[in-house]
């Protein structure tokens, strides 16, 4: 930080993940002068720390899986053996061809934005001012905050004890045992990815089960593939009490209905949850209230509580994935720079986690949908398909939740091999609208998992045809789909 005057610009942006750099980009090229102002490296998350060195691993993890597939078509090769400093190096190779290739860095510059990587924590100096430790001071008519989120602590004692998911892949080798506190997708998906690497996992939930916020039959069937897996899956686990040192590395002491228990492990990793990362933003200076849960609030336009601050992506809470944050990022630029009042339209958003199996969804949950309409619902196992079949991946299903009345997709729920791709393909029919007899006739590719999506459509609208004739009618497609 320099006591010289502040370099001024119409937009800073605070944050350079997929929000920051964004917002950056669109308010550059609707003509603000933009500035683009990142606490480590430019990416944030998403690139350093979140989706692309997590599928990075658990690529390792899914080759290790397949490597042990070999015998079973005649291929003959040895136990495979993981190194884990070489898979790290991957990792970071990886990430970094992330950051200077696929995160629009070419773009923003040619856009003119001045990026500054590796200024240390930003914070206001006023409303319209923000410092850092190794970078100018900024100043400008509008800012648009994009800082992301963190994990969240636990307020037990011994909790200085634990790690992070952060620090799971940092690890200088593999763990040989593991505790994982917290079974939301960050927590299945470190528990899923070490069980791979050999550790021996325990993975704690103290909710009734682990991904409460997914339909229940995606729960029930993650839980049950990890228990086969060899991870010991412990949920509604009651209360964590405390940490403390052992000799194996770390014991968790919790309460339930059954009294005390403990487990010991080399390693214990919090993943209970996402909040704001707002630690020393002096948000006070500029007006910049945040919620209860410590996120930054913002209107239907993503204005916050000061007018002229904007906010996007995970420090805003909502709806904490990656293509969300584009989209918010995308109104908070534009609204920020043209003074519009635009406010997101509704749209399917699709979330998946690449656990083995691989699990995802797009809208409503059975659960939730049955609750506002008369819902016809199919199930598609994957032992019922030829490609799954083919690969020795059988585990899994896809299901399908759509309304009676109208035939629009409701949701869709997808455990097994590429479900986060099924998913999407159902969340392109739920974007266009398509009622699910439409879906029927798309032409799926055999054999291919997206025909467990085809299928299900099939089903679903012989289901809703009261006539009897929607076979008859488009026999052929039925029979292509193996459905009549």
């Amino acid at each position: 930080m320099t006591s010289s005057p502040p370099e001024p610009f119409d937009v800073v942006v605070v944050g350079a993940g997929p929000a920051g750099v964004t917002a950056a980009l669109r308010t550059a090229r609707l003509g603000a002068t933009t500035a683009l102002i990142t606490r480590d490296q430019f990416g944030g998350m998403a690139a350093n720390d979140g989706p692309v060195p997590v599928r990075t691993l658990a690529q390792a993890a899914r080759l290790i899986r397949e490597a042990r597939q070999l015998p079973r078509y005649g291929i003959e090769g040895s136990e495979p053996a993981l190194d884990y400093p070489r898979l790290m190096a991957r990792v970071r190779e990886v990430t970094a061809a992330t950051r200077e290739q696929t995160l629009l860095r070419g773009d923003l510059e040619r856009a003119g934005v001045r990026i500054y990587e590796q200024a240390g924590l930003a914070r206001f100096a006023d409303d319209h001012t923000v410092e850092s430790d190794n970078a100018p001071r900024l100043r400008a008519d509008k800012i648009i905050l994009c800082t992301g989120g963190t994990s969240r602590p636990l307020p037990v004692p011994g909790f200085e004890l634990t790690a992070t998911h952060s620090d799971a892949w940092n690890l200088s080798s593999v763990p040989s045992s593991m505790v994982v506190i917290g079974a939301g997708a960050t927590g299945v998906q470190v528990a899923s990815i070490f069980n791979a690497f050999g550790s021996r996992v325990h993975l704690i939930e103290v909710a009734p089960r682990i991904l409460m916020t997914e339909d229940r039959d995606i729960s029930e069937a993650v839980a049950a593939a990890l228990a086969a897996s060899g991870v010991q899956v412990v949920e509604d686990a009651g209360t964590i009490d405390r940490f403390e040192r052992c000799a194996a590395g770390v014991r968790l002491l919790r309460s339930s209905a059954n009294g005390q228990q403990s487990i010991e492990a080399a390693l214990a990793v919090v993943a209970a949850g996402w909040v704001a990362d707002t630690a020393g933003l002096a948000l006070d200076r500029a007006g910049v209230q945040t919620s209860q849960r410590g996120f930054v609030e913002v209107d239907a336009q993503l204005r916050t509580t000061a007018p002229h601050i904007f906010a996007a992506g995970d420090v805003t809470g909502r709806a904490m994935v990656v293509h969300e944050a584009v989209r918010q990022a995308l109104l908070a630029g534009t609204n920020a720079v043209l003074g519009a009042n635009a406010a997101l339209p509704a749209q399917v958003s699709p979330v998946g986690s690449f656990t083995d199996p691989e699990y995802a969804s797009v809208g409503l949950t059975e659960a939730a949908a049955r609750q506002a309409h008369e819902t016809a619902v199919t199930t598609v196992r994957f032992d019922s398909l030829p490609r799954p079949i083919i690969d020795g991946r059988q585990t899994g299903f896809c299901k399908l939740v759509v309304d009676r009345e109208h035939h629009a997709i409701l949701g869709c729920h997808v455990v097994g091999e590429r479900a986060v791709e099924l998913a999407q393909l159902a969340a392109t029919a739920m974007a266009a609208q398509m009622p699910v007899e439409q879906l029927a006739l798309v032409p799926f590719s055999f054999p291919t998992y997206a025909s467990a999506l085809g299928r299900a459509a099939v089903i679903a609208a012989i289901d809703l045809d009261h006539t009897g004739l929607w076979v008859l009618d488009h026999l052929e497609t039925a029979v292509e789909t193996g459905v009549a």
